[in-house]
């Protein structure tokens, strides 16, 4: 019969209350927004600047989640960037010199003496002086070969030995290419995350495109050259040995040397050992500081292999100078006076309190592995994201009476219900997304439109369906009841099918097909939610107090 436990009644409107109260710091946006921040900022230790007045702006017993707004609605950046994949073939093949080199020099009595050659970036090219050892010289350098650590890869060696003359050419193979740039795009990915994250950003959009490209969306940011500088700079950290210091940038370096310039000393350029003595891949910390005469530095600590090798180093070259490079300049080239065991320094430069501040960052987010070509850049601002509201308030307030004055001509009390109905399945959908911490895309605001008009057609069902019962001569609760009981399998059928393609556009999408694909699934779960069992509950309640003998639908 038409009755509903009171435990079922209970939980119904526990649901909605419970809904609608998650949706609430909806209609206070800037308020909340405001609070989360100042909250957000005292418990990193800042004070001061109004944040304490600014956390008591809402109460801390209710709920403070928002509905992000995405990139088209808030205004910020759009980035898409190619990772420079062939960078870090130059640095690997660099890297392995000084290997080689003490790999070789310990056979001198066979293979003679050896001299680093000019070569192409990707290859590492050495001659010996005795050209007839050069098939023992070949297989003491294969020795050297490491296994490639990838699935596609598996029993390969990561790199390729050859003879020429006397030279012998040492390249990466193939598949160590593809293993590294595999390699280098996620830890690129990862690292531009991290960077992004210690900026505070809401809700960025980080993801992979392609083989090698990065597609960054960062909502409230004010421009895309702002973003770059964040994200932009590789902050390849690295000390060399100093073998001299001149004012010319074309001077012969010699073998396994490079010239850097000075990064504050214009016309000033070091000769330094190209293979770094310590990477920042071993930094485990860096910290804006200041330096001894007060002005702004940055302090630095390795982890234990890092600050061994710096230990080793400083204490076998005390009196010698030590340059301290970041992307390709010297930042400073202090005289190492004294052995350094524990693994810690300081950066000094010509540095503004900003400038050390967000080179913290980007040494604590770590080094990018290559360089980034930015290959399109948009600032989409604040005014076009609040057009967009204002159009998608327009949109779904049309939508929302349209269907509410359909509903109620066609059906009187009984759409009148439905329109209740309505307006609690929008506040669930509110609810849910603050719940998940869920962004909110133009796309997204179309999927809730689509939703205000699907909502209403599970009780489109219901209501004909009693129409049908009470033309077959049924009483009115007999009606009603089956008029729930036989139209529930259609209901249920057709919200499956579409919950399934929000599944997929989901799963199968990205960016904006994804925030239309969850507002789409939400709106399905809370429709029929609020027509199977708010609607129903407020008919009972409706009969219970009126009991008509007869209805009109």
């Amino acid at each position: 019969m038409l009755q509903i436990d009171l435990w079922k009644r209970v939980l119904i409107w526990t649901v909605c209350a419970l809904g609608l109260l998650l949706a609430l710091p909806n209609a206070f946006y800037e308020r909340v927004e405001a609070r989360n921040d100042a909250v957000a900022s005292l418990e990193l230790g800042y004070a001061g600047n109004g944040l304490e007045e600014q956390a008591a702006q809402w109460p801390s017993f209710l709920p403070s989640g928002l509905v992000n707004l995405g990139l088209d609605l808030r205004g910020g950046a759009h980035l898409l960037a190619e990772v420079q994949v062939e960078d870090v073939y130059e640095a690997r093949i660099k890297a392995m010199w000084p290997e080689v080199r003490d790999l070789l020099r310990g056979e001198r009595a066979t293979i003679g003496t050896i001299r680093l050659q000019p070569s192409p970036v990707d290859e590492l090219r050495v001659r010996i002086s005795k050209p007839e050892a050069i098939g023992e010289a070949v297989a003491l350098v294969r020795g050297i070969a490491r296994p490639v650590v990838s699935l596609t890869g598996a029993g390969q060696s990561d790199i390729v030995v050859a003879s020429e003359g006397a030279d012998i050419i040492v390249t990466l193979s193939e598949a160590e290419k593809l293993a590294t740039d595999e390699r280098t795009v996620q830890q690129a990915l990862e690292i531009i995350r991290r960077r992004i994250d210690e900026v505070g950003t809401r809700e960025p959009t980080i993801q992979r495109q392609g083989s090698d490209r990065i597609l960054i969306q960062v909502p409230g940011i004010g421009s895309a050259a702002e973003l770059k500088d964040i994200i932009g700079t590789t902050a390849q950290l690295t000390f060399h040995p100093v073998i001299g210091r001149g004012s010319n940038a074309d001077a012969n370096a010699g073998a396994g040397n490079e010239i850097l310039p000075s990064l504050d000393d214009e016309g000033v350029f070091y000769t330094v050992e190209s293979a770094p003595v310590v990477t920042g891949e071993e930094l485990v910390d860096a910290q804006p500081s200041f330096d001894q005469n007060g002005g702004p530095a940055v302090s630095f600590r390795f982890n234990p292999t890092g600050a061994r090798k710096f230990g080793d180093y400083t204490a076998e070259n005390i009196g010698s100078p030590f340059a301290i490079v970041l992307d390709g300049e010297v930042v400073s080239a202090p005289v190492i006076q004294s052995h350094i065991p524990g693994g810690s320094g300081i950066i000094t430069g010509r540095f503004s309190v900003e400038e050390s501040t967000n080179l913290a960052v980007l040494l604590r987010a770590g080094a990018l592995p290559a360089g980034l070509e930015f290959l399109e850049e948009r600032t989409i601002g604040p005014e076009l994201g609040a057009d967009s509201i204002a159009a998608g308030k327009i949109a779904c307030i049309v939508a929302f009476v349209g269907v509410l004055v359909f509903m109620f001509l066609s059906y009187g009390t009984f759409g009148l219900f439905a329109n209740i109905a309505l307006i609690l399945n929008v506040g669930l959908i509110f609810g849910l997304l603050s719940m998940i911490g869920a962004t909110l895309t133009l796309p997204g605001i179309a999927g809730i439109v689509l939703t205000i008009g699907m909502a209403v057609d599970a009780n489109v069902l219901v209501f004909e369906r009693i129409r049908e019962e009470l033309k077959n001569s049924k009483g009115p609760a007999r009606a009603i009841d089956l008029g729930y009981e036989k139209a529930l399998s259609a209901i249920v059928d057709a919200n499956i099918t579409t919950f399934i393609t929000a599944v997929i556009l989901f799963a199968v999408g990205s960016g904006p097909v994804r925030g239309f694909s969850i507002t789409l699934g939400l709106g399905i779960m809370t429709s029929v939610f609020t027509a199977i069992f708010v609607t129903r509950l407020m008919i009972v309640i409706w009969f219970e107090r009126r009991r008509p003998k007869t209805i009109e639908v």
